[in-house]
């Protein structure tokens, strides 16, 4: 006898402790224990009895544990045991729902971060969730097409956000790849974007480049009324060149007023996570006039751990944002000159305007690693002195433009120093700092 709604809805638990089995025919039955009530049917396959688990009621209703009756029927009459039918779907469910965008990102992320510094580890899973999650992450990724791609690209790309535009572009690239690598998908549609998006030109930093420009800024630099450990942050970051991050996270262990140098740890520089672990200290020479500057500097801040400590908490360092507004309040905005800007003011001013300093020792200085596959195995002259020489003839150089004296390109102690030393340019031992 068939079963009905009725009965079904008001049977109960009888108490056993086997349960009660209801027939609603052709192997069908509803199965009462005192958890609940399970659908549940018995047939046999290759002269085994077996039972498939249909589900559970009031979830699996009538009228649909009597169609996943005949589904089973058909599989059996094509030699398919239902069972094993049941298990292959729910696996391909398992693997669909581990099979989108988000779910390879995230996977490709954890096998990759351990490879990556931290701050590139955390910006590439970060873009990801704002931008590529929310418009990826449903999609199955072999339901996921060149355009979809395209689509969340072009969202960024239309806030005029170019460079974040392509910085995307890639990491779905290395995304998709990995999914094929991975045997998620048979083709990566990211190749077809190439072109797709408007073109970024980058945007060098501003910086004043011209010797009238910069005579400017110094005093305009020594008339500012702010912060006074930000005056002195404004001074070093002249004198050193070296990047904005690494003089407002500067420590005083660093600094050997001593020995006159400064020695920023591999950790802190900006290198993969491999030069990080395994690459050497930088050094940074000091000027007198930067050794005079920390001492001025050291009844402030000396007693804590930050040479420039944050405004509004001492263990944290100062905010990349500091430097950029005091420019500002000095009247050199974004497009005049910025806190990265003394590198390049540096970097341009000593190739045009002083004779004798190699290219290779001003690399050196800003730390950049020398070009090359075996650059950075091999290359492990210092030229100390020479270094020292020359951050001190830019310190001097700097104090003749402040006074408004005459400035012509001088021939400095440097080239002295590496004709002494039988230094020559084509040297493949060069810095690679």
């Amino acid at each position: 006898m068939a079963l009905s709604d009725t009965f079904i809805k008001s049977a109960k638990h009888s108490g056993k402790s086997v349960g009660d089995k209801h027939s609603d025919g052709q192997g069908l039955y509803l199965h009462i224990k005192a958890a609940g009530k399970y659908w549940r049917m018995a047939y046999r396959m290759h002269d085994k009895q077996k039972t498939l688990s249909i589900g559970v009621y009031p979830a699996v209703s009538l009228a649909q544990a009597r169609e996943a009756r005949k589904r089973a029927k058909e599989q059996l009459a094509q030699g398919v045991d239902p069972s094993t039918a049941k298990q292959d779907d729910k696996h391909a469910a398992k693997v669909a729902s581990t099979n989108t965008y988000e779910a390879v990102a995230r996977e490709f992320h954890q096998n990759k971060a351990s490879g990556w510094s931290e701050g590139h580890a955390r910006k590439w899973l970060r873009m990801n969730e704002l931008y590529l999650f929310p418009e990826l992450r449903r999609k199955p990724l072999e339901e996921i097409k060149t355009k979809d791609v395209l689509a969340a690209l072009q969202k960024v790309e239309a806030k005029g956000t170019l460079s974040t535009a392509h910085d995307l572009q890639q990491m779905a690239g290395q995304v998709l790849r990995y999914a094929v690598q991975t045997g998620r998908i048979e083709q990566n549609p990211a190749p077809d974007l190439r072109g797709a998006l408007r073109p970024h030109i980058a945007k060098h930093f501003a910086a004043v480049l011209e010797p009238e420009k910069v005579a400017a800024l110094l005093r305009a630099m020594d008339s500012y009324n702010g912060s006074p450990t930000t005056k002195i942050a404004l001074r070093l970051a002249a004198l050193f060149f070296q990047r904005p991050g690494n003089i407002r996270a500067m420590e005083w262990t660093w600094i050997d007023l001593d020995k006159a140098m400064l020695t920023i740890p591999p950790a802190s520089m900006k290198r993969t996570l491999n030069e990080k672990v395994n690459g050497r200290q930088h050094h940074v020479p000091l000027a007198k006039q930067a050794i005079a500057a920390l001492k001025e500097l050291q009844p402030l801040t000396g007693s804590g751990r930050y040479v420039f400590p944050g405004a509004r908490s001492s263990l944290r360092p100062m905010s990349d944002n500091t430097i950029n507004a005091a420019l500002k309040r000095m009247d050199f905005g974004s497009d005049d000159h910025v806190g990265h800007g003394f590198r390049a003011m540096a970097r341009t001013m000593i190739a045009e305007r002083m004779t004798g300093i190699d290219a290779d020792m001003v690399e050196a200085q800003l730390g950049h690693g020398k070009k090359g596959a075996l650059g950075g195995a091999y290359d492990r002259a210092e030229y100390m002195e020479q270094r020292r020489a020359m951050m001190q003839t830019w310190a001097d150089y700097l104090d003749r433009l402040r006074v408004g004296a005459e400035v012509i390109p001088l021939v400095t102690k440097v080239a002295q120093i590496q004709a002494k030393s039988a230094y020559s340019p084509l040297d493949e031992s060069a810095s690679s700092y």
